[in-house]
């Protein structure tokens, strides 16, 4: 879906509940642009494909590259936007508030032969 700001969002999932996933195209910002915080109920995970995307959550300004990712509540006032550096590509997990991911943190176990 394309935007009136120059921004596309594809829905990568299409089954309802759960947790849904986008991906965002932004186009390039200015490194002067006042943020428009907003905030709603749910969680955030965040992950940068290409460009260098611009996070202001809450009191933090952040710049996140790509390989770089960061996961809030989205009561906390957030916004994000592309710099003045070019256009930024990111993926957004937005799940319903309390739902956390499943993150797996050691390797798998080896088969037994």
């Amino acid at each position: 879906m394309a935007c009136g700001d120059g921004s596309t969002i594809l829905p990568l999932t299409r089954r309802p509940g759960g947790i849904q996933a986008y991906k965002f195209v932004l186009p390039r910002g200015a490194d002067d642009t006042e943020p428009d915080l907003r905030t709603h109920e749910g969680y955030d995970w965040v992950y940068v494909l290409d460009g260098k995307l611009r996070l202001v959550l809450g009191e933090h300004d952040l710049l996140l590259e790509p390989g770089e990712a960061a996961e809030f509540d989205t009561r906390t006032p957030h916004w994000f936007g592309a710099t003045g550096a070019g256009p930024v590509e990111y993926l957004s997990l937005i799940g319903r508030q309390g739902e956390r991911a499943h993150i797996r943190v050691g390797p798998k176990a080896p088969l037994s032969e």
